[in-house]
């Protein structure tokens, strides 16, 4: 097991004025950092991975289709090339940071609905598009892990049986799907149980509260999501996101109107002990 934090705490776009958030984050105890990827070039991010490496920390990365020209679900063709055009910039920018595994719901843009839920043809554009991603970014050596989010977000893949079924129809050993406790909260009737029905396909872990604050400080269930990802032989990484108001483009897309935490250490100290404990067996605690 790893643990890391993901950056949109603070920011969208990482600049040498936050790395010292990457000392930060070594001295609390991570193994690494998630860097959010929403602009920039992979020149500007091999300087980043260089400062990570420099604090002694690995790196994962996360971005989002930014609009509906870059939709990998759309019937537009054109849409449809922007949506692999934006995920080829990003397996760039995480090659050149140097990072494990590039996350995020990188199917269609956030907030955009039909009205009704995927249609067949949708699906089969995305897999054409994630397999020509998942081809580019094995030559990268990197792992894609897609995201389903809540209902309110997105109408594709809201569960992870539903992702797992995507995963097995795109058919690349290296993408697979991201298990994230706040969206399981929400659209899974057994948020646990699903966790060893979809193992087979979870590559990566975001640990977030059901309130996006401080992980420990609200009611998921960590011990027994722990105990679950443990026992089906998940050993990747444990990653924190949490959102608060200081950045309101972000703000606004989460649906963060008030700050759930006292302080942005506070995140990611508890947070860390949260894992931390929850990880250990119950007799090793």
């Amino acid at each position: 097991m790893k643990t890391g934090f993901n950056l949109l705490l603070w920011t969208i776009h990482v600049t040498s004025e936050h790395f010292h958030l990457f000392d930060a984050l070594k001295k609390a105890g991570y193994d690494g950092v998630e860097i959010p990827l929403f602009e920039g070039t992979p020149e500007h991010f091999r300087t980043v991975g260089e400062a990570i490496r420099n604090a002694g920390l690995a790196c994962t990365s996360v971005t989002v289709l930014p609009d509906e020209a870059h939709s990998a679900i759309s019937h537009d063709p054109a849409s449809r090339k922007g949506a692999l055009d934006h995920v080829t910039w990003a397996i760039e920018c995480s090659e050149a940071m140097g990072c494990e595994l590039l996350a995020g719901p990188f199917h269609q843009p956030l907030a955009v609905f039909s009205g009704d839920g995927p249609t067949e043809d949708e699906l089969l554009y995305g897999i054409e598009v994630h397999q020509k991603a998942a081809d580019r970014a094995a030559q990268s050596n990197l792992i894609l892990a897609l995201e389903p989010l809540n209902r309110f977000e997105c109408y594709v893949l809201n569960t992870m049986e539903a992702t797992r079924n995507y995963v097995q129809r795109v058919n690349r050993p290296n993408f697979g799907a991201l298990y994230d406790t706040f969206h399981a909260n929400i659209e899974e009737k057994d948020p646990i149980g699903c966790i060893g029905e979809t193992i087979d396909v979870i590559k990566h872990v975001h640990i977030s509260e059901n309130d996006r604050g401080t992980p420990g400080n609200g009611h998921i269930d960590f011990a027994a999501t722990m105990k679950a990802l443990r026992e089906n032989g998940y050993d990747g990484w444990l990653t924190i996101e949490a959102f608060g108001k200081s950045l309101p483009a972000l703000a606004a897309a989460t649906k963060v109107w008030r700050n759930f935490f006292d302080s942005e250490e506070e995140v990611y100290t508890v947070g860390l002990k949260t894992m931390q404990d929850a990880w250990r067996p119950r007799a090793a605690r």
